[in-house]
């Protein structure tokens, strides 16, 4: 996810929400700089080896988030001593990403449908049984400004609606983070809360709660980054409002929710996957301990008046 909309000022993601079932070939193309780093930046064959069908989902998600993640790592390197721009290395690590991705999982699992950022939506993902939903680059922009860390890789399993699976990979520190097993919730620490938001526009959510809590604001980049925040106990919530997407969110709240956070809109309703329209603007992901506080400060705001809504950011025709 990136932090503006189409470049010059719209949301950057300049393709809609798209889909493949795992298994289909790999979508052609990609910018020249993608084309150009398929070489210098192979990716090791004996990772794409055939693996057993036991393997479990979790596993698989924590392989192929990791194994993404170490593709854009050699991707970063790689193009920025060619002295390659911004936007094409952010071009370049979406379109490989996505492409790694979509072929693993069709590897593991051909029967199993994608709904993918970087991909083309097909409709038949809402009458699937198991759907991967999957953000192959969460940060584009955190990416494409090295040495910031703040990005990561989002790959998750819903079934009815229900994550049941996932992993979220920060590459850049070396760190994968899976639901089975479930990351240690390390113990909270003592002072003022930490709530984890933006580093551009801390939304109207994370304000409130910030406000509430008399905590402390901290500014970060991309969601799944924020979600392992709290995950590692280096945050303490994480409260969204406003604009993201089922692929944004999806694996940091499967990861969070293994760890005993709490996870929930911002209402306190439950979170639904793999609906006809993707755009998910709230959530609240933060240690259980505090959720009954956060949810009675949000409720409280919209009480006052306040709104949390966003327009997307682009129009959607779903």
């Amino acid at each position: 996810m990136s932090r503006h909309g189409p470049r010059g000022g719209a949301r950057r993601r300049r393709r809609r929400h798209r889909h493949h079932h795992a298994g289909a070939g790999l979508p052609g193309g990609g910018g020249g700089a993608a084309r150009e780093a398929r070489a210098p930046v192979p990716v090791n064959d004996s990772q794409g080896a055939e693996r057993p069908s036991t393997e479990s989902d979790h596993a698989l998600a924590v392989r192929v988030a990791t194994e993404t993640g170490e593709l854009l790592v050699r991707l970063r390197q790689d193009l920025l001593e060619r002295g390659t721009s911004s936007w094409e290395l952010e071009s370049a690590g979406d379109s490989l990403a996505h492409e790694l991705i979509v072929e693993r999982l069709g590897e593991a699992r051909p029967g199993d449908a994608v709904l993918s950022e970087e991909g083309a939506d097909d409709r038949s993902r809402l009458g699937a049984e198991r759907v991967w939903i999957v953000d192959p680059l969460d940060g584009t922009n955190e990416y494409g400004s090295p040495p910031r860390s703040d990005w990561a890789v989002h790959v998750a399993l819903v079934e009815a609606g229900r994550p049941v699976a996932g992993a979220v990979a920060l590459p850049a520190v070396g760190v994968t983070l899976g639901t089975e097993p479930a990351p240690e919730l390390p113990a909270a620490e003592d002072g003022r809360p930490r709530v984890v938001a933006s580093r551009w526009h801390p939304s109207a959510a994370a304000q409130v709660v910030a406000g509430g809590l008399n905590a402390h604001l901290l500014g970060l980049g991309s969601a799944g980054a924020k979600a392992m925040a709290v995950v590692m106990g280096q945050a303490d919530v994480y409260a969204h409002s406003g604009g993201q997407y089922e692929w944004d969110n999806c694996a940091p709240v499967a990861v969070a929710a293994a760890a005993g956070l709490h996870c929930s809109r911002i209402d306190g309703s439950e979170l639904v996957y793999n609906n006809p329209n993707v755009y998910l603007p709230d959530f609240l992901i933060c240690r259980a301990e505090l959720a009954e506080r956060c949810l009675e400060l949000l409720a409280e705001a919209l009480r006052r008046g306040h709104s949390y809504q966003r327009r997307s950011w682009y129009d959607d025709d779903w």
